[in-house]
C-alpha cells in the first residue's frame, strides 16, 4: 500500500478534501431527496380533494376573445403541414398521408413540439380555406388519439400548458366553419386540459413548468365565457410565481437567458389580453415585464446575440427581435444584476459578459451550467471569446459535456467542473439533471471609473474536493481595446498544505476567428472577420487546441480555444490580456 500510494498518513491527508465534498454532496442530497418523499406523500394525502375538485368542475362553454400570438409565422411552412412533413425539434418526419398523431415518434423533443400545436400560426399566416381545414382535422385526429390525459409527451404539464395556449390563440382557424359536434367537443377539451393543469398544480408542480401553467390558465379565465373563479385563482398564482421566479434585476430564477424571452413571448400576449378584457393585471405582471428587458439587452452582445449561459443554445434572431420591439422605453442594458449573478463591461464597442452567481435553486438548475467566472467577448459585430454553448434536446451527452466548466471560459481545476450534477453522484433517476452542489458563496467587486471598469469574482467552487479558491479580475479599459485578466488561486487551508492539482485556463474562440501562436508561444494572434487583430498575451505558454461551438444556427461547429496548463502551487496567478493592435503595428507584431 504504501509503495504505491505513499505513507498513510499522507494518504489519510491527501484525501481529507475529496471526503469532505463527498460528505457535503451526500448531505445535501439527502435533503433534496427527503423534500421530494415528503412532497410525494403530501400529493397522496391531497389526491381525494383533487377528485372532488375535478368533478365539481365544468368545461368552458364558448370563448370569448382569442389572445395574440406573436412569434413569427411562416406562411410557407402551412403547405410543408399539408403535404405531411412536420419537422419538429431537428427532426424531420413524412406522414404519408397519415395522421402524425398516429406515428411512432423520432424523439421526445419532436412529440413535444407536435403536441404543443405552436406550429399552428403558420396555418393561420397562410390564411387560405385549406390551411384553416387542415388546422381543424390536425386538432380533430389529435383529439382522437391522445385526447385525455395520459403518460408520454403529450401530456407533460409543459406541453399541456403550450397547447392550450396555442389553442386559444389560433381558435379562429381551428373553429372556422366548425359545426356544433366539433366545437363542443374541442371546448369538451380545453375543459379537460384545464382541469389537468389544475390537478398538477395542487400535487406539487414546480420550477419553471409552475408558471408556465399559471399564464396558460390566466388566459383561458380571460378567454372563456364564465370563468371568472378561474381567473381570480390563476391570477393570484400567476403573481405569485412571478414573484417567486422574476428576481429584482429581471432575470429569471434559472439564470438562462433563453427563459427571458420564452416568457416575455407569452407575458406580452397576456399582458395586452388583460386589457382587451378590460381587467386590471396583477402588479407584478407590469413590474416582471419592465424589468426583465433591460435584463435581457445585458446578455446580448453588439452582433444582437445572446451570450451563452446556463442553456443558452442558438440565439432566435426573430423571437428576440419581437421581443424587443415591444420596449417601449428602448431601456438600457442592465450593467450590475447581483440577484441574477451577472456583469456587464462596456466600453466603446467592446462588451464582456460575465458570469459571476451561484447555481439556481435545484429545481430550476436543471439545465443550469458549471461555468462560474466564465466570460464573453465581443468587439462591434465581432464575437471573439465565448462559451461552447447549449447543444439542442437530441444532443443529450453533448449537452452534458456543455454544462462542464471545461466548456466555458474559465479556469479549470484537475478536468473537475466547479458544480457537481445529479448524474456524477449516480442519482439522475431521483434528481433528473439537477445541480448538487456548487459555488457558495460568490464574491462581487466592481468598480466603474474614468479609466474603464474592473471587476474581481471569486469562488469556492473547487474548496470542498481541492481546498482552492478561484478569483478572477477583468479590466476593460476606457478606448475599449484592452482587456486585462489575472486569475488566482490559493489554499484555503494553511500554507503548504494544498496538493498539487493539474490546471488549465481556458478561452474558447468563435469559429470564424483565425489563431496563430506568436513570440514563442507566449501570445496568440487573433484575426477577426473585418480584418481587426487582437494580441493575446501573457507570460505562461499558450496552446491551441480543438473545441466545439454548440450555438451556431446550422448545428455544432468546429472551432479553437486558447490553453494554458500548469500545476497548482501556493497563491499562484495567472495574468493575461487581449490588446488590440493598432493599424500602424500590425506589421511590427512578431508572427513566428
Amino acid at each position: 500500500m504504501r509503495d504505491r500510494y505513499g505513507s498513510g498518513s499522507q494518504e489519510v491527508e491527501e484525501l481529507r478534501p475529496v471526503a469532505g465534498a463527498i460528505l457535503k454532496d451526500r448531505l445535501h442530497v439527502a435533503g433534496l431527496l427527503a423534500a421530494r418523499g415528503a412532497s410525494a406523500l403530501w400529493r397522496l394525502s391531497m389526491a381525494p380533494w383533487r377528485l372532488m375538485t375535478g368533478l365539481r368542475q365544468r368545461p368552458p362553454e364558448r370563448l370569448l376573445i382569442a389572445p395574440q400570438d406573436i412569434r413569427t409565422s411562416d406562411p410557407t411552412l402551412a403547405a410543408d403541414i399539408y403535404a405531411g412533413y412536420f419537422a419538429f425539434g431537428g427532426k424531420i418526419v413524412n406522414a404519408h398521408g397519415r395522421s402524425p398523431f398516429e406515428l411512432e415518434p423520432r424523439s421526445e423533443a419532436w412529440a413535444r413540439a407536435l403536441s404543443s400545436f405552436s406550429w399552428l400560426r403558420h396555418l393561420r399566416a397562410a390564411d387560405t380555406a385549406i390551411a384553416k381545414a387542415n388546422a381543424r382535422a390536425l386538432v380533430e385526429d389529435f383529439l382522437t388519439a391522445s385526447g385525455k390525459p395520459g403518460h408520454g409527451p403529450a401530456w407533460e404539464p409543459r406541453t399541456a400548458a403550450r397547447r392550450l395556449l396555442s389553442w386559444l390563440s389560433q381558435s379562429p382557424i381551428i373553429l372556422h366553419g366548425a359545426d356544433r359536434v366539433f366545437y363542443r367537443r374541442f371546448m369538451k377539451s380545453i375543459g379537460r386540459t384545464e382541469q389537468f393543469l389544475e390537478r398538477k398544480l395542487a400535487e406539487g408542480l414546480a420550477g419553471e413548468d409552475r408558471l408556465i401553467v399559471a399564464v396558460a390558465l390566466v388566459e383561458l379565465g380571460l378567454c372563456a365565457e364564465g370563468a371568472g373563479k378561474l381567473l381570480q385563482r390563476s391570477t393570484r398564482l400567476l403573481a405569485e410565481e412571478l414573484q417567486r421566479q422574476i428576481l429584482p434585476d429581471g432575470g429569471h430564477v434559472s439564470r438562462n437567458p433563453q427563459i427571458l424571452i420564452d416568457l416575455l413571448l407569452d407575458l406580452l400576449p397576456l399582458r395586452q389580453t388583460y386589457a382587451a378584457r378590460g381587467v386590471q393585471p396583477p402588479s407584478q405582471l407590469l413590474n416582471a415585464i419592465d424589468r426583465m428587458m433591460p435584463m435581457l439587452r445585458l446578455f446580448r452582445h453588439g452582433d444582437g446575440t445572446l451570450a451563452l449561459f446556463n442553456g443558452m443554445g442558438v440565439t432566435p434572431p426573430e423571437q428576440l427581435a419581437t421581443v424587443l420591439a415591444y420596449d417601449d422605453v428602448r431601456a438600457r442594458a442592465l450593467t450590475n444584476a447581483p440577484h441574477s449573478g451577472y456583469q456587464r463591461l462596456e466600453m466603446q464597442d467592446a462588451i464582456v459578459i460575465v458570469d459571476a452567481g451561484r447555481p439556481p435553486p435545484p429545481i430550476f438548475s436543471t439545465r443550469a451550467h458549471a461555468g462560474c467566472a466564465s466570460f464573453e467577448f465581443s468587439v462591434g459585430a465581432q464575437r471573439l471569446v465565448l462559451n461552447c454553448g447549449s447543444p439542442d434536446a437530441n444532443r443529450a451527452t453533448a449537452q452534458e459535456a456543455a454544462r462542464m466548466t471545461a466548456a466555458h471560459s474559465t479556469l479549470v481545476v484537475d478536468d473537475t467542473s466547479s458544480c457537481r450534477f445529479a448524474f456524477h453522484v449516480g442519482l439522475r433517476k431521483w434528481l433528473g439533471d439537477e445541480i448538487v452542489s456548487g459555488p457558495d458563496p460568490v464574491d462581487v467587486e466592481r468598480r466603474d471609473e474614468a479609466s474603464g471598469s474592473t471587476l474581481v469574482i471569486q469562488h469556492n467552487g473547487y474548496e470542498p474536493r481541492f481546498g482552492l479558491i478561484h478569483q478572477r479580475r477583468l479590466a476593460l479599459h476606457r478606448d475599449g481595446k484592452w482587456l486585462d485578466g489575472a486569475d488566482r488561486l490559493r489554499a484555503s487551508g494553511p500554507a503548504g498544505s494544498m496538493e498539487r492539482r493539474p490546471f488549465a485556463l481556458r478561452f474558447h474562440i468563435h469559429p470564424n476567428v483565425r489563431l496563430k501562436r506568436v513570440r514563442e508561444g507566449h501570445a496568440v494572434l487573433c484575426v477577426l472577420p473585418n480584418g481587426r487583430r487582437w494580441l493575446f498575451e501573457t507570460l505562461w505558454m499558450a496552446e491551441i487546441e480543438e473545441s466545439i461551438f454548440f450555438a451556431a444556427p446550422d448545428g455544432p461547429r468546429a472551432c479553437a480555444q486558447i490553453v494554458i496548463e500548469g500545476e497548482t502551487e501556493d497563491d499562484l496567478e495567472i495574468a493575461w490580456s487581449f490588446r488590440q493592435l493598432e493599424k500602424k503595428k500590425r506589421d511590427a507584431a512578431p508572427e513566428g
